[in-house]
């Protein structure tokens, strides 16, 4: 069409047995071209992109499988940002499971950021999912996670060199429903917020274990420490891609001074003003990823099958 225009044009100023006419023709043809060329390739990396986000989607559901907006008679809410470019998942991991009257609820942090990093933290969740409700106390569910990974990293040693270099961050969380009580097992990993009315602490651990993988495997090596969790608490639970946030001047995200500007009676809203105000503070450029769990036990507990505010 566009070749059809320039002779009309040429023909109309005289130009129809010049030598100009096939110049205007064959350079429209090569404009012409070049520009269904650049089309196809972008629709292309499109179409490529599209699948790259649904594969990664459904990793995300696998691995990270969403938890549910109420456990028991807590609130939870949950919020993951993986650090490399298209990808929801990499090396941060939480999950939650019911125990009978009990909560459990994990998140760890994977040596190593990304996608390289999604191995280790799928063995780490698998083995929590299969052994959460097999356990009676914390300190023995850690020493079967600690196992758990010693055999994935054994079966590493003939095709990774760097196995026995590699750990997990972790922490475990129990809350029962009949008691006012947070039982907790650190293994290396950042101690979680603690709302209590106008009180904001760091959660007390007294004896944090090595992280898996470099933990010893028996229950006696795991120290369980406990704090009181009663109704309008809230519990917030974070990987270090928040504490090592950092803005354009090298300054790491102050937690707690944040922290104590965020709404924390829901928990759904408490992830988001968290996600957002590490935005404004790096940028939106995180080099870490970053997962959020957030728990409060409401002072006026739901009726069974109705969702929280």
């Amino acid at each position: 069409m566009a070749a059809a225009a320039v002779l009309l044009v040429d023909s109309h100023d005289g130009l129809l047995h010049s030598p100009l006419l096939p110049i205007h023709i064959g350079a429209v043809l090569l404009v012409s071209a070049f520009v269904v060329t650049s089309r196809a390739l972008h629709d292309r990396d499109l179409r490529e992109l599209a699948q790259v986000r649904a594969v990664s989607a459904a990793a995300q559901r696998v691995l990270l499988r969403p938890i549910p907006p109420e456990l028991g008679p807590f609130h939870v809410a949950s919020m993951y940002r993986a650090a490399a470019a298209h990808a929801r998942v990499g090396g941060d991991l939480y999950a939650a499971a019911r125990t009978g009257h009990t909560t459990r609820i994990l998140i760890g942090d994977v040596r190593g950021k990304g996608l390289p990093a999604i191995d280790d933290a799928s063995v780490v969740l698998g083995a929590f999912r299969e052994t959460a409700q097999q356990y009676r106390t914390l300190p023995e569910l850690a020493a079967s996670l600690e196992r758990s990974v010693r055999r994935h990293l054994s079966e590493l040693t003939p095709i990774a060199p760097d196995s026995s270099e590699r750990f997990i961050t972790a922490l475990l969380i129990e809350l029962p429903d009949d008691e006012e009580i947070a039982r907790v097992v650190s293994c290396g990993h950042p101690p979680p917020l603690l709302h209590q009315g106008s009180r904001l602490t760091l959660l007390p651990v007294t004896r944090p274990a090595p992280p898996l993988g470099l933990a010893a495997d028996t229950p006696n090596a795991f120290c369980l420490d406990a704090v009181a969790f009663g109704p309008g608490d809230t519990l917030l639970l974070y990987t270090d891609g928040l504490t090592e946030a950092r803005d354009s001047a090298g300054d790491f995200f102050p937690v707690l001074d944040r922290a104590r500007t965020w709404t924390w009676d829901c928990p759904s809203r408490l992830v988001q003003l968290v996600s957002l105000d590490v935005d404004r503070h790096a940028g939106k450029n995180l080099q870490d990823d970053l997962a959020l769990v957030a728990v409060h036990q409401p002072t006026h507990p739901a009726h069974a099958g109705q969702a929280p505010p």
